[in-house]
């Protein structure tokens, strides 16, 4: 129970899936293996450990329990009411072969941002490795900053930016193993990521470090979807929001350019795309829920 006698959201949502999953002869590790979820994942929800849940989430346990989304959250106010209004019912069995769509604003190729989209804690690791030197966050993001651009364009070399941050804060450093065990998932973005590769074609447009993308798909961090297309700025050797950047990303979806959506936390770069003649969708990654409703309502396909 909550401070005061009233019970979260989160925990009225948690007590709602437990019983449906109980109703339908299912233990928590049985509802996983259908439903693909990880058991830390559906514990959490089970108990409202998860701080708003994706719809996505939710979407995919009422189709794997064999109830509408609606039927599912009878009596889970607020939120998730309005979610499963806007979200559109899943179709879990829909052939792996199907075409794709065009949603109502036209959009046919959906590129997201992969640093502060996809995945979120390069600050957090930032902040990781000024503890471990004994220096402020700031000192270290006043030397990763002067050089991360150059890394990123593939110009400069991981190994050489673990000797500048080496020499000016006396530590040993493997950027990526900082790097890789700050970094998360964006809550939710798994969810929507898929439902969007199902119904859409997609990809990834990135300014990142040489490696990054695969190893982070082979560690699951990414989604585990088959992306049409990735551009990857250390591959390219140039960065959003560069107009060549785009231009080669325009080229690799096989759309014209007011067909594609860029998902992109970053300001400057979503106006590149809108002058590109991409339409583009601004991602918060402190509020990604709110975000995924957003892009999930925008992305309903033409009747």
């Amino acid at each position: 129970m909550e401070s005061g006698g009233v019970v979260s959201e989160e925990k009225q949502l948690g007590r709602v899936l437990q019983v449906a999953r109980r109703e339908a002869g299912l233990t928590q590790q049985g509802l996983c293996q259908k439903s693909g979820l990880s058991y830390s994942t559906l514990a959490k929800i089970e108990r409202g450990a998860i701080k708003a849940p994706s719809v996505f989430t939710i979407q995919h346990i009422a189709a794997t329990l064999g109830v509408s989304l609606d039927q599912l959250l009878q009596g889970v106010p607020n939120r998730y009411q309005l979610a499963a209004a806007q979200a559109e019912p899943a179709v879990p069995d829909e052939p792996a072969a199907a075409a794709k769509k065009i949603s109502k604003n036209g959009v046919r190729f959906v590129y997201f941002d992969m640093n502060g989209c996809l995945v979120r804690g390069i600050k957090q690791a930032l902040a990781n490795l000024a503890d471990d030197a004994g220096v402020t966050t700031d000192v270290v993001e006043g030397i990763f900053w002067q050089h991360n651009e150059e890394v990123n364009r593939g110009v400069m070399s991981i190994d050489q930016l673990n000797t500048i941050l080496a020499e000016r804060l006396h530590l040993m450093v493997d950027w990526y193993q900082y790097y890789l065990n700050a970094v998360e998932a964006t809550p939710g973005m798994a969810e929507l990521t898929e439902w969007v590769a199902e119904n859409y074609r997609a990809g990834i447009l990135t300014n990142t470090m040489p490696t990054l993308v695969d190893r982070m798909r082979g560690n699951g961090t990414l989604p585990q979807v088959a992306f049409d297309a990735i551009v990857d700025s250390s591959q390219v050797h140039m960065l959003k929001p560069e107009p060549e950047m785009y231009s080669i990303a325009a080229e690799r979806a096989g759309a014209e350019p007011h067909e594609i959506l860029l998902i992109d936390d970053d300001i400057a770069n979503l106006v590149a795309a809108s002058r590109a003649g991409w339409q583009t969708m601004s991602f918060d990654p402190n509020a990604p829920e709110e975000s995924i409703v957003h892009v999930s309502t925008a992305l309903q396909p033409a009747d």
